[in-house]
């Protein structure tokens, strides 16, 4: 089972913690977790882009001009494509990009992107993570103290109103909680920072 130091917001050490090797410790699955990714990122598109075809623009009820003798090709509608403010052929019309994954894949993508993490040195466990006021200056040292560079994440175990924005105005630092973790969220940076009852709680419900 992989061991990981715990240090306090100053940075000093306080402990170990053993994790869990199925959940911190598993084998990294490089194809699950780039489906993953793609799942997330196809589900964030909202599918809303439209474009007006030849029976939707108004107008161009009338032939512009005779069939024959013109010396011009001939015409039926001064609202197809290739007039101006015709419609658009084969245009995007709004769908959904929805991707689905079942329960099994997600939770061994989960597992493959904290694993990876830990193997890479760039997970980092606060004994407890708090702010007495609304001070983004307390929390831009921790992270400074905790050695967490980057773009980082932190993970709580539940809302604290002031420990979430007083990191708002860091740059590139991102909360979340524990249960609204995505693969996406865990890779896309650089250190990722757990509180020590966040990493208990995200063992408690994929350890089982």
């Amino acid at each position: 089972m992989p061991e990981i130091k715990v240090v306090n917001m100053a940075g000093a050490e306080v402990g170990t913690m053993t994790l869990s090797d199925k959940v911190f410790g598993a084998e990294v699955n490089g194809d699950i977790l780039h489906a993953a990714v793609k799942a997330y990122l196809a589900n964030q598109r909202q599918g809303t882009q439209s474009t007006l075809t030849r029976t939707e623009v108004s107008g161009g009820g009338k032939k512009p001009y005779r069939q024959k003798g013109t010396g011009r090709a001939r015409q039926g509608s001064t609202r197809a494509p290739q007039w101006t403010h015709g419609g658009i052929a084969l245009g995007p019309k709004p769908r959904s990009y929805r991707v689905s994954m079942n329960k099994k894949v997600k939770r061994t993508a989960m597992f493959s992107a904290f694993s990876a993490k830990v193997a890479a040195g760039e997970m980092i466990v606060v004994d407890q993570i708090a702010a007495e006021a609304f001070k983004t200056a307390t929390m831009a040292k921790m992270l400074s103290d905790v050695k967490a560079s980057g773009k980082t994440l932190v993970v709580l175990a539940e809302n604290d109103e002031k420990v979430v924005k007083s990191f708002a105005n860091i740059a590139d630092v991102k909360t979340e909680q524990y249960n609204c973790l995505s693969v996406y969220d865990i890779l896309n940076c650089e250190s990722i920072v757990f509180a020590k009852d966040a990493v208990s709680k995200i063992e408690e419900v994929y350890a089982k």
